[in-house]
């Protein structure tokens, strides 16, 4: 009998949706392209986003999710699975931060390694993040996430929110 290939382990995630209501011509959200290289969804357009590092578990937060989001994030834990809604959403407000250089937060000391934020002299401030939806990579896959969608809107962000240049070059033509 020729044995099937098993499936790699589900890795936790956690994606930011940039809702930019003030867009000429109507609303509009944040996307980036992969790169053509791209071990997962090469050359498509995703949100920020990306997998929970374990760091993510002790980054400190300015403000905390809001009370539904915690609870919506919390819902159906996976079996083994190290995420909790707080380490979710700083995975979120990090991965935002390295892949588009857009920042939400409020003057205070960062956490280590968050560079972007230390530079700006902001703690990342989850309150404003909203859960949307999850999705977990289907059986078969290369890599398989268990992927939390985060709603945040762009007036939340500081600076100008077209300004990608402290972006890392994971996604293109943001």
């Amino acid at each position: 009998a020729v044995s099937a290939p098993s499936d790699p382990p589900i890795r936790d995630a956690a994606t930011v949706i940039v809702l930019d209501r003030s867009a000429p011509g109507g609303a509009s959200v944040l996307m980036g392209q992969r790169g053509a290289a791209a071990a997962f969804m090469a050359s498509k357009y995703v949100f920020p986003g990306g997998a929970l590092d374990p760091e993510d578990a002790h980054a400190r937060l300015a403000q905390p999710l809001d009370a539904l989001t915690m609870t919506r994030l919390a819902a159906e834990p996976r079996a083994g699975s190290p995420a909790t809604p707080d380490a979710l959403a700083a995975a979120a407000l990090r991965e935002l931060a390295e892949e588009t250089g857009l920042l939400t937060g409020s003057p205070g000391p960062a956490p280590k390694g968050w560079d972007h934020y230390a530079d700006a002299g902001l703690a990342p401030d989850a309150s404003a993040l909203i859960y949307m939806f999850r999705a977990i990579t289907p059986p078969g896959r290369t890599r398989r996430f268990d992927a939390r969608f985060l709603l945040l809107d762009a007036e939340q962000l500081h600076g100008d929110r077209q300004d990608f240049s402290n972006a890392c070059d994971e996604l293109s033509h943001l």
